[in-house]
């Protein structure tokens, strides 16, 4: 396992990605972000996968970017690169739902990455930070952006400026992740709610994702109006029209995810 950046594999209708540098503790390089933007797109591209799963190890989600790779960068090279938005935004491309499954650290462009995902959840021991400004940095792989819309600007402000970290207790009351489970039970926990989350209708989830993701970004009359729209096209939809006949009938629903 060594070898790969990450691992991919599937369990029913859900693909698994895991980030694999365990020596590095996931640190985050080109390699590794190419790789996880490429699990993901191909994920994104299978009519047969509704649901992914993101997670590491015990150790590490992600403990940050690797600085070690980071650390002779000049300005140029970093433009001329396009560093952050040439590979760590694909997963902002991925039209179905992405679960970050989060045990041990997730700092700096580790917890971006989790921030990126549609639901984080945490094992007990789950710690949160971007540590950024004690390297005279700042949070920027949407540490700064997506952290005041999750938390709220207080508590964003303080992780960003103090540098300190938000363990799995805290971080489920501010609204950062959706549920806490033991450590030993989160990859299980992880694809249980992906299976629950795949056994809907896709164009439905893709929807409701969408729907979702408009009301970070635009006022409330617009995101009402987007959300209506969304939700008469459902009446274009097979699976809609199975799913009321379904439970009329009261049987079983067979998606054919059209």
């Amino acid at each position: 396992m060594d070898e790969q950046p990450v691992v991919v594999e599937t369990v029913g209708r859900v693909g698994v990605i895991t980030l694999n540098r365990p020596k590095r503790m996931n640190a985050l390089n080109d390699a590794l972000m190419d790789a996880l933007g490429e699990a993901l797109l191909r994920f994104d591209a299978d009519d047969g996968i509704s649901a992914i799963v993101m997670i590491g190890n015990a150790q590490a989600f992600a403990a940050g970017a690797d600085i070690a790779a980071m650390a002779s960068w000049s300005y140029m090279d970093v433009y001329r690169s396009d560093f952050i938005t040439r590979n760590w935004e694909t997963i902002r491309r991925v039209r179905k739902p992405v679960i970050a499954a989060v045990a041990g650290f997730a700092l700096g462009g580790g917890c971006e990455l989790a921030l990126a995902c549609d639901i984080l959840i945490a094992a007990e021991d789950a710690r949160f930070g971007l540590p950024e400004i004690k390297l005279a940095m700042l949070p920027g792989a949407g540490g700064t952006q997506r952290l005041p819309r999750a938390i709220g600007k207080a508590k964003a402000m303080d992780m960003c400026l103090s540098g300190r970290t938000m363990n799995a207790t805290e971080a489920e009351r501010s609204g950062l992740v959706a549920r806490v489970v033991p450590a030993d039970a989160l990859r299980d926990e992880g694809i249980a709610l992906a299976t629950t989350i795949a056994s809907y209708s896709l164009p439905a989830l893709m929807a409701i994702k969408e729907s979702v993701n408009r009301a970070w970004e635009c006022s409330l009359t617009e995101g009402i109006a987007f959300e209506r729209r969304q939700l008469h096209a459902r009446f274009a939809s097979e699976d809609a029209r199975e799913g009321m006949n379904a439970f009329l009938d009261k049987r079983k629903l067979v998606f054919g995810h059209r």
